[in-house]
């Protein structure tokens, strides 16, 4: 198990890392997250939904990402609530003293998961969250030690070192560990340095001493690397182009990776944009998905953004919604049964001839088809997760066809508003190009998102190997496990 010693210290990428390095020595392997809190997530070829991290991760084991893997997942609907997901499926909103309550039930679908894949796969690489040390979040815990003491596995402690302060985050995490998690604590990696390793050596020497603990690896700060965020929005933009897209900051913003590809793209420069100021002129603006889409609307409305999106349309600017922001562009959205928030029904912006209905049956289907703009058509893939259920209020021709019959994808008649629900509508490159030369740039290259995910995983793997003691993490699993005690020599 990879815990850390603060939020974002690296706990997602080096389980990715691990996961391709070993899969390259033969293991078969698969990655875990008892309980993962993001409102980026992905569709499972089950039917089920899971933290895009793990499904990331399972690309790097080379599998279709699986409820198992991730069986606990909580999306925040608001600062005290949030949506439970068990085993994939939505069981409905709860606060933290419910979820407390709830926890040994979670607990009982955590360990199920966990064993499913622990007698499937030789090697499981258990993600933490957060941090272990958080004393307040300690009684029935699920995601950290309580996991690991429950599973009874060994534990990796990484830290990041660019934000400062990496010893007193290891000694002060251990220092608040009990004594029977102390003894899980195998190793150390640290994570993010710059610099001369020679004038970081000392310390880590001090380090072993005082802890008698390993440090297993001193990862490098990588620079120019992507790879697909937990939660937190990248602003990073990695290429400077002058097609400008913006996208609102929602306060219950979802599924920001879909925008990946177009921060990557050459030709565009995306902009994150707070909806406390007016957006900023621009050649596309794009509505995302949202957690709480009534409360992101009335946030909306409250910024005055109505007024900026009617301006920007007024200019000849296009104007696409994906899910949230799709069910946004029509007449009305209604939440009879306070799904996402408090019960109530909206007045949209009213571009296209829709309504949207919040129902208790959760949408969650991986999807194909056809998409066609500008006079020709292209393949398109990527995944439904929503609670809506829209229907057409007027006659509307679907831009995609999907191969199951469905048609959810929508140009208004002026042809400047896009809508549709599919998440990952950019990660085809052909799709890519095709909407971006819809909205005005003719000149836009290809961008394979897939591909860039692959390559990034294969230069983690090379930085593990290079900066990582692997014999040592070999050790500690087969220490555990015997069916891992040696390398084989040929994949299963």
């Amino acid at each position: 198990m990879v815990q850390g010693t603060t939020s974002d210290a690296g706990k997602s990428t080096l389980v990715a890392a691990l996961c391709r390095t070993l899969v390259r020595k033969n293991f078969y392997v698969a990655p875990f997250k008892p309980q993962n809190m993001a409102l980026n997530s992905a569709v499972t070829q089950d039917g089920g939904e899971i933290g895009r991290a793990q499904a990331l991760q399972a690309q790097a084991c080379g599998l279709p990402p699986h409820t198992d893997m991730n069986p606990v997942l909580i999306k925040p609907t608001s600062d005290v609530g949030a949506q439970i997901i068990v085993q994939g499926k939505a069981l409905g909103n709860m606060n933290a003293d419910t979820y407390h309550q709830y926890k040994p039930i979670a607990k009982a679908a955590v360990i199920e998961s966990f064993k499913r894949l622990r007698d499937k796969y030789e090697v499981v690489l258990v993600e933490g969250a957060g941090s272990p040390a958080e004393i307040n979040l300690r009684e029935g815990d699920i995601a950290n030690m309580g996991f690991a003491e429950e599973a009874n596995c060994p534990v990796i402690l990484i830290a990041d070192i660019d934000k400062g302060g990496v010893f007193a985050h290891l000694v002060g995490t251990l220092e608040l560990l009990s004594a029977s998690e102390r003894v899980r604590v195998k190793g150390f990696v640290i994570n993010k340095f710059r610099g001369d390793i020679a004038l970081l050596e000392p310390g880590l020497d001090w380090l072993e001493q005082r802890t008698h603990i390993p440090v297993l690896g001193v990862l490098p700060y990588i620079h120019d690397f992507f790879i697909d965020a937990e939660d937190a929005i990248d602003t990073r933009q990695h290429q400077s182009g002058t097609f400008k897209v913006v996208i609102p900051v929602f306060p219950h913003i979802s599924n920001h990776t879909d925008f990946d590809p177009l921060r990557l793209h050459p030709n565009v420069d995306l902009q994150f944009v707070s909806i406390k100021q007016p957006p900023p002129a621009c050649d596309l603006l794009i509505l995302p998905g949202s957690k709480n889409v009534i409360d992101d609307w009335n946030e909306l409305k409250a910024n005055d953004w109505p007024a900026s999106i009617n301006k920007h349309l007024r200019y000849g600017g296009k104007l696409i919604g994906i899910c949230g922001g799709f069910q946004m562009l029509g007449q009305c959205i209604d939440d009879p049964f306070g799904i996402e928030g408090a019960p109530g029904k909206t007045q949209a912006l009213g571009y296209l001839p829709l309504s949207t209905t919040l129902a208790k049956t959760k949408t969650l289907e991986q999807k194909e088809g056809l998409l066609s703009l500008c006079g020709r058509q292209v393949k398109v893939c990527g995944y439904e997760i929503h609670h809506g259920l829209t229907q057409l209020d007027d006659p509307l021709d679907s831009v995609i066809d999907f191969s199951d019959g469905g048609k959810d994808a929508f140009v208004s008649d002026d042809d400047q508003i896009f809508g549709s629900y599919l998440h990952g509508l950019f990660d085809s490159p052909d799709a890519l190009s095709m909407l971006l030369q819809w909205a005005g740039l003719n000149t836009a290259e290809s961008v394979d998102i897939n591909g860039i995910r692959e390559q990034q995983l294969e230069r983690l793997a090379d930085m593990v190997e290079d900066h990582i003691d692997i014999d040592r993490v070999l050790q500690i699993l087969a220490l555990h496990s015997e069916a891992i005690a040696k390398l084989r020599t040929s994949p299963t």
